[in-house]
């Protein structure tokens, strides 16, 4: 049976995702950006929860989890990490399996943007809750890791099928798309920047993406063929890959 989900703005840039198993009527929330937004959109759906599913510690990603487990009971698994925030009932790591009614993800180690970041991938469908690893034409900053932990799960992810469809956590998209053009000439970008941008004047989201999109126009995931143009010509992958984070990092446009 496929995995229901609801997607929704909260915050100034973020999105919550509301997940629901089909066949058992299990629900979890992926992170908890915003507590009162959240528990509105479960109210509106007429689902109760059952899990709070967390990708990493930061505020906008598991701040809600307090109030949100106070008024449904839900069990909160995440990395970790989580517990610098707030506590956790089940801790995860890379390679765990964790059931939501028939549907099963695994988790993934994602870690880059933060030491411990995770990522929820449900196999049967082909859907990937990824947080701020990957964006849609970008990747979390690096605020814990390095370049080379960082480029190493993003390729796990991009090995993951092409037709993946990728649920990041930040409406990103246009200002990551200005910067990809900035370093990167190839046509399919261009026709999906501009794509990009019309569908943000019509107030549309741009999430989810795919792993084939984004392993195609990503200047992220596209970094060794990009190495030249950030200055990183005969260097390692991970390499260029640093140099388009540092090239984002201090982009203004």
């Amino acid at each position: 049976m496929p995995l229901t989900v609801r997607q929704f703005p909260c915050l100034s840039d973020n999105y919550g995702f509301l997940i629901r198993d089909d066949a058992s009527g299990a629900t979890a929330c992926i992170d908890t950006p915003d507590a009162r937004a959240i528990l509105a959109e479960l109210e509106k759906a007429g689902w109760s929860l059952d899990y709070i599913l967390n990708t990493h510690w930061h505020p906008d990603h598991a701040g809600g989890n307090a109030e949100i487990k106070a008024a449904t009971g839900a069990c909160i698994v995440g990395p970790a990490e989580v517990t610098r925030i707030a506590p956790l009932d089940r801790t995860v790591v890379g390679g765990d399996l964790v059931d939501l009614g028939e549907t099963q993800f695994t988790v993934i180690d994602s870690g880059g943007h933060t030491l411990g970041h995770i990522t929820y991938y449900d196999g049967a469908d082909h859907i990937a809750f990824v947080g701020d690893t990957l964006f849609a034409l970008g990747c979390g900053r690096l605020f814990e890791g390095t370049a080379e932990q960082m480029w190493t799960s993003l390729q796990r992810l991009a090995a993951l099928p092409d037709d993946t469809r990728v649920y990041c956590a930040h409406e990103y998209t246009a200002s990551n798309a200005r910067f990809a053009l900035s370093v990167d000439d190839d046509p399919a970008l261009r026709r999906r920047a501009d794509a990009v941008f019309a569908a943000r004047e019509r107030g549309e989201p741009t999430v989810p993406t795919t792993i084939g999109l984004e392993k195609a126009t990503n200047p992220f995931l596209r970094a060794p063929a990009l190495a030249s143009r950030v200055g990183k010509a005969g260097a390692q992958d991970y390499e260029a890959f640093g140099a388009v984070c540092a090239a984002k990092d201090g982009f203004r446009g």
